[in-house]
């Protein structure tokens, strides 16, 4: 059974940093900035009328060091109710992306697509966690396919430039 195990191995193994195989990986992740204001407490907790919710969500990357960009996802929620407002979140949450041996043309949808998606869920919960610690109920934003918003986008730039849709 060694020799077969033996046998699946590379025969010389590659020295440190000689891997030239793509990898991207997932560092750190934190709450960079959170801010939550509730500026109608307490009458707030007496309103009968459901609040009508507005999220804004954005995405920024910048190089940090050799091979690693922090990218930070930013997402804005404001409750108001008859011109009021009940709450506001204001939530920028990011994350440190490891990228090497990657192609150029493939590190933007890396860290404007996959990297969104991969921080989401715990901005999410940042969110509704938030929000219910305010002394309302947790706001559970729905799920977003980043994906399909990269490519929308990538189409309108390109739309926009007078460049064939669909082209690289």
């Amino acid at each position: 059974m060694a020799e077969d195990h033996a046998n699946q191995m590379p025969e010389a193994p590659l020295s440190n940093g000689a891997d030239n195989g793509p990898q991207v990986g997932l560092i750190a992740q934190y709450v960079k900035d959170l801010s939550f204001e509730n500026p109608n407490a307490p009458m707030v907790y007496q309103w009968q009328d459901q609040p009508q919710i507005d999220v804004q969500f954005n995405i920024g990357s910048q190089g940090v060091g050799d091979d690693v960009f922090e990218v930070a996802l930013q997402i804005n929620v404001k409750a108001t109710v008859a011109d009021k407002t009940a709450f506001q979140v204001e939530l920028l949450y990011a994350g440190l992306i490891g990228i090497r041996n990657v192609p150029a043309d493939q590190i933007q949808p890396l860290l404007l697509a996959e990297a969104p998606r991969l921080l989401f869920p715990f901005a999410r919960r940042v969110v509704a966690d938030t929000v219910r610690d305010g002394n309302f109920p947790p706001l559970m934003l729905e799920p977003i396919d980043f994906g399909a918003l990269y490519i929308a986008q990538a189409e309108q730039a390109a739309a926009a430039a007078g460049e064939p849709v669909g082209q690289a």
